[in-house]
This record gives structure tokens, sequence and C-alpha cells, in this order.
């Protein structure tokens, strides 16, 4: 018996509804905010409502033999979630509930029970979540959006594509090499040389871009401090104006600049969150910490190539690494199903091909050169 039309979209909407129930009751149960754990609890309730809608559309004929198990990309979320906690999934999660907000605007029977603008006010709650940082397990992996910034750009897009570009860069490296010459040892040196030299790289720039950001931010806030004490008045308005633009009344606005203003410490703070977007106490975070983590990710992608080098020799280790650096790539497509959207299959098939073609590039370019010199 075929599926029809009809019930294949109401299963995709209740497997979008289960997904929705089983990822905010993970968030629920690892966020340490109360208040913010209580609020994904809410969510999973009204997504455990919208489920139950389906349910009832697809009956017991279109849901008979139907799977309600969390997919693969809710699974890897929860997952990420309980392991590095929940700011370093919101972001991701922020930018589908975004996309997929508008999924029900042209399903009559959602736009009649009221979907569509649930899933409106979801993405909003989910937004201001993600924007509050809470549960970061610290600033390193945040420093490292300055590098992979982007649509849906945040610390777990960060990870999976620092160790992206040590494995393409890396397997391109060896390739060429393998391409060039024959001899093993040869290629294994190129391979820990371009591993270490692409970390070291990767950790020196991610310092000096961290370290310039705090920089300039003390700067900012040396400043905005020099202000404060020539020009407290004109602080203050600002500050009233800051509280005004927030939805604040004038009068309350302008109580809550004065009461600010009687401690400096407690106004140069405010200000410098309220009008310059800096947090004090973080500064953009340790360039320590972002140059160690930059250096893990790129070498963790950049070892698989060159791996099977250690244990094996000629056709064997360069069938091994392509072999190895193709599992490693499908898994970071894979991983980039989770920001992206796209299917798991896709994803992974996309940047197989991708590191592939690279590959193939560069080992053509070594067969050249190698001819040429020979």
């Amino acid at each position: 018996m075929t599926v029809s039309d009809d019930t294949r979209r109401l299963r995709s909407n209740l497997q979008g509804e289960v997904d929705g129930v089983a990822l905010y009751e993970a968030l629920a149960g690892v966020e340490p905010d109360p208040n913010l754990a209580a609020v994904f609890r809410r969510l999973a309730a009204v997504e455990g409502a919208h489920a139950e809608f389906w349910r009832r559309k697809l009956g017991p004929v279109g849901g008979e033999g139907l799977h309600l198990r969390p997919t693969f990309r809710t699974r890897a979320l929860a997952w990420l979630a309980r392991r590095f906690g929940p700011a370093f999934v919101l972001p991701t999660i922020a930018a589908a509930e975004v996309r997929d907000s508008s999924a029900y605007d042209a399903q009559s029977d959602a736009v009649a029970r009221g979907l569509p603008a649930d899933e409106r006010v979801h993405a909003r709650v989910i937004e201001a979540a993600a924007s509050t940082g809470r549960g970061m397990p610290g600033p390193a992996l945040a420093a490292l959006e300055g590098r992979h910034r982007g649509t849906g750009g945040n610390a777990l897009r960060a990870a999976v594509l620092g160790a992206n570009d040590g494995l393409v860069s890396n397997l391109s490296l060896v390739m060429g090499v393998a391409g060039a010459v024959s001899a093993q040892h040869t290629i294994l040196l190129t391979g820990i040389a371009g591993l270490v030299a692409g970390s070291c790289s990767m950790a020196m720039g991610e310092w000096l871009s961290v370290n310039s950001s705090r920089e300039l931010y003390q700067r900012q806030i040396a400043a905005e401090a020099a202000e404060l004490e020539q020009s407290p008045e004109e602080e203050k308005e600002e500050l009233v104006l800051i509280y005004q633009a927030k939805g604040v009344g004038e009068s309350q606005a302008r109580a809550l600049a004065e009461q600010l203003l009687t401690n400096k410490d407690t106004a140069l703070d405010t200000l410098a969150r309220e009008e310059l977007g800096i947090d004090p106490d973080e500064l953009g975070g340790s360039p320590w910490a972002a140059g160690a983590a930059s250096f893990l990710l790129f070498a963790t992608g950049a070892i698989f190539p060159v791996a099977p080098f250690f244990l094996l020799s000629g056709a064997a280790a360069l069938a091994a690494s392509l072999a190895l650096s193709g599992v490693a790539l499908a898994a970071i497509g894979a991983g980039t199903s989770l920001f992206t959207g796209r299917s798991v299959a896709f994803s992974a098939f996309r940047q197989l091909a991708v590191g592939y073609i690279a590959a193939a590039v560069t080992f053509g370019i070594g067969r050249l050169v190698g001819v040429t010199l020979s």
C-alpha cells in the first residue's frame, strides 16, 4: 500500500515535534539555571501537545508502523548538550528554530490550530536563551568563531570546521607529496610537519586574534572610563537612552541611570556591557585557551591522513590513508548537518567528495611535478 502525500506530511510533522520534545527535555535536564530549565520544560510540553495533535490527525492507519524515535541530529545535539552544556548547542538550535519557524505557514490544519505562532515564539525564546551565553564551558571555542563565522556560527560550528581544516589541508599535503615521491619516510615526515606547522599556525593566529580583541576592548573601556570621569552627565543621558531603547519608561530609565552613577565601578561595568557590548570579566576570552583549542582541533583532523604511514608502507599506506581520511570526512560532514539542517547522508557525501577532490588535485600536481623533476 502506498503512503499518500498528506500522510507523509503528517508523519514528517509528527517526527519534528517528537524531536523537539526530546531535545528540550534534554536541555532542561542539564541546564543549571532553574528558570531557564523551566522554560525548556514548557517548550517540551508545547511540542508534546503538537505531537499529540499530529498523532490524532494520523489516526491508527496513518500511524501504523511509524517509528517515533528522535532523529540522529536530535540525539547528537542532546548528547553534546549533556557533554558540553546547553550553551554549546543553543546557537545551533536557535538557527534551526528560525529556519523552521515558517514550516507550518502553508498548512491549513496547522494554521487553524495556531501552530505557526507557537513556532515563532519558540524561535524567539531560543534566540534569547542562546544570547545569554549561560552554560558555556569556557570561552575557548567561542573565540574560534572569529575564524569560522557565518550563518549559524557557534562553538559547535567552530569545532567541526576547525577539525575539517586540519583534515583537508593535511590530506591534500600528504597526497601531493605521495604523488611526487614514493619514499615512505618522506611522506611521513611531510605529514607530521604539516600537522605541527598547521596546528601552530592556527594556534598563533587565534592567540593573536583574541589578544588583539582584548587589547581593543581594554582601550574602549579605558576611553569610556575617561568619559565617565570628565562628562558624567553625558554618560547618564546615554544610559537613559539605552534603557529607553529597551522599552523602559523615561522616568524609570533616568532613575536607573542616576542610581548606577552613584558607583563609578558599577556605572563603568554597565556602560561597557550596554553601550559597547563588552563583558569586562571576559574581554573576549583567554587567548591561551583559544590558541590551545585551535591547536588541538586542527591536530585532531590532521592526524588521520598521516597515521597509516606509521604502520604501513607503499600502496597499502596510501589506500589506508585515503580510507581513514574518508571516514573522518564523512563524520565531519555528518557533524555539519547538525547546524546546516541538511540530511546526514547528503552532508557526509558532500564533505567526502570535496575532500577527495582536493586530494586528487594535489596528487595530480605532485605527480606532474615529480615527473618534471625526474
